[in-house]
C-alpha cells in the first residue's frame, strides 16, 4: 500500500491545481519549480545553439521570453502535475519540417541537460516524459504528413478507422 498524500494545509506554497500530488512528486523526484525553470532555460540555450535544431526553432519563435515561460509551465504540468499549462502542443508542432533524427537530437540535448540540472530520480522522471512526448509528436507529424500526401492514415491498435 502506498503512503497517503500529505495534507495540503501542511505543504509549502506551490502554484498547483493539485498541491498534494505536486508535493508528493517533488518529494519522490527531488524536482522543484526552480529546477524545472533552470532545466528549460539551459536546455533551450543548447537548442538555440544546435546546428540541426536552431533553424527549426528560429523559423517559428520570434520572442523567446514568453516561449520559455510557456515551456516552464508545460514542464511544471508534465513533471509535477501542477496543471499550470493550458496550451495545445499538437497543433503547434504538426507542420514542423522535422524527422526522427531531429527528435533524437532534441532528446540527446534534453537528457544531457536533465542529468546536469536534476537529481537522478528527477532526471529519470523528466526524461521518461520527454521520450513519450517525442514519440507522440513524431507520430502525429508523420500521420499529418502522410495524410497531406493522400496516404492512408496509420491505424494504431485500439483505434477504429
Amino acid at each position: 500500500m502506498s503512503d497517503p498524500l500529505p495534507d495540503p494545509a501542511t505543504l509549502p506554497p506551490i502554484r498547483s491545481a493539485r498541491p498534494a500530488q505536486t508535493a508528493a512528486l517533488m518529494a519522490e523526484t527531488g524536482l522543484t519549480e526552480a529546477m524545472l525553470s533552470e532545466l528549460v532555460h539551459s536546455f533551450y540555450a543548447r537548442v538555440r545553439a544546435d546546428p540541426m535544431l536552431a533553424p527549426v526553432f528560429d523559423a517559428r519563435i520570434r520572442d523567446w521570453g514568453p516561449h520559455l515561460e510557456q515551456m516552464v509551465e508545460f514542464w511544471s504540468s508534465v513533471a509535477l502535475m501542477t496543471g499550470r499549462y493550458h496550451g495545445a502542443p499538437m497543433p503547434a508542432h504538426i507542420d514542423l519540417p522535422v524527422t526522427w533524427e531531429h527528435f533524437g537530437r532534441w532528446l540527446s540535448l534534453f537528457r544531457a541537460t536533465a542529468h546536469e540540472v536534476c537529481p537522478p530520480e528527477g532526471a529519470a522522471h523528466v526524461i521518461e516524459r520527454a521520450e513519450r512526448i517525442a514519440r507522440a509528436l513524431h507520430m502525429a507529424i508523420e500521420d499529418h504528413a502522410g495524410n497531406a500526401r493522400g496516404a492512408a492514415p496509420v491505424l494504431r491498435p485500439g483505434h477504429a478507422p
